[in-house]
């Protein structure tokens, strides 16, 4: 299967991905891995996707779809592949139909994971992460630590991250619903959206996600 998933940032996507890669035996493309793929390779388009991403601007679209070309030409994207981040606007999914098409293939469905604004700010102001080590987080509601602003596992101290305050949330959701939202339509046009509600258990996620796949 050929899949896009979408949603806003918060909604789980990356787990999802994983979960749902892992079942349907395809490979999970994200965009972060994309980027950090070939600017570790010193690829020439790593080298010219590091100079947007060290002044802090977005990659542009020709850059971000050449990596996604790439990835999706390897052996093991030949039976599907499941993209996460990309397209994140219409120009970008407009491009990824014409790649397709030019393979002789198309998408199969896009998976819209739902989630309420409110819900989002909640899953993402929430997140405190550990001085010691970013991989040690917690959530004040979802997974609190055992003794407040402490870590569990190293008994460092826990803080909220920049990227996390609320404001930073608010805003990344303004860019989704300006940029990526706008691909929703797009792809409904084509028939291919699926929307599943994303809040509960993970894996009960992934199982409406199967279910609907299937249908």
């Amino acid at each position: 299967m050929r899949i896009v998933l979408v949603g806003p940032p918060g909604a789980g996507k990356g787990t999802q991905a994983a979960f749902l890669a892992k079942n349907l035996s395809i490979p999970h493309i994200s965009t972060g891995d994309l980027f950090r793929a070939n600017i570790s390779q010193g690829t020439e388009l790593g080298r010219r996707a590091k100079v947007f991403m060290d002044a802090g601007d977005l990659v542009p679209d020709e850059i971000t779809i050449g990596m996604a070309k790439d990835r999706m030409e390897q052996p093991d994207a030949v039976n599907g592949f499941l993209l996460d981040g990309f397209p994140r606007n219409v120009s970008q999914a407009a491009a990824l139909d014409t790649m397709l098409q030019e393979s002789g293939m198309k998408l199969d469905a896009v998976l819209d994971l739902e989630v309420e604004e409110d819900e989002v700010v909640k899953r993402i102001a929430g997140r405190r992460t550990c001085r010691n080590d970013g991989k040690h987080v917690f959530h004040v509601t979802y997974a609190p630590p055992k003794a407040e602003g402490v870590c569990d596992i190293c008994g460092g101290e826990l803080y909220l991250r920049d990227d996390d305050s609320e404001a930073t949330v608010r805003n990344r959701l303004d860019v989704y619903h300006s940029q990526t939202e706008p691909i929703i339509d797009f792809y409904k046009a084509q028939g291919l959206l699926v929307t599943i509600p994303a809040l509960g258990e993970v894996h009960e996620i992934t199982k409406r996600a199967m279910e609907a796949l299937k249908k």
